[in-house]
């Protein structure tokens, strides 16, 4: 939802949510369209691998993700504060899966797995409250 307001004679659009109270500034100025979230593919997968990653740059490790029917794709993650290798094997993710892969040192990053930051902690992976098929979409 959105209106005009005056202020100094000037025109000022002002996004209202759904819940119709205004939204901050910097969630304004960074407002999508539903097309365009539309075109970000976030799916669920399995970790299946996992190696640690020494020549990156920042602490990460290397995974291979199996995303169902989307087949395997290999992500490299800066996750090693929090988790094991051990802790990642078999675990289910989420990753955007249409970004283009990325070289990262000696290693092609095919899939974005996502992830809280937390202040001090480290990064905590999203994943789906109870085991589902891997490759369903997110939204």
């Amino acid at each position: 939802m959105e209106f005009s307001q005056k202020n100094n004679s000037k025109r000022v659009i002002i996004m209202k949510n759904h819940y119709n109270t205004e939204l901050p500034a910097e969630v304004n100025n960074n407002m999508l369209k539903w097309e365009d979230f539309e075109k970000v593919e976030m799916r669920v997968g399995t970790v299946i691998r996992v190696e640690d990653f020494p020549e990156a740059r920042n602490e990460a490790y290397k995974l291979w993700i199996d995303f169902g029917d989307l087949g395997e794709k290999k992500s490299s993650a800066q996750i090693t504060d929090l988790y094991s290798k051990e802790d990642l094997e078999g675990r289910q993710v989420i990753a955007v899966v249409n970004f283009p892969p990325k070289q990262i040192a000696n290693f092609l990053s095919e899939c974005l797995v996502l992830g809280v930051v937390g202040a001090d902690e480290g990064v905590i992976l999203l994943q789906p409250e109870r085991e589902v098929e891997n490759g369903l979409r997110i939204m």
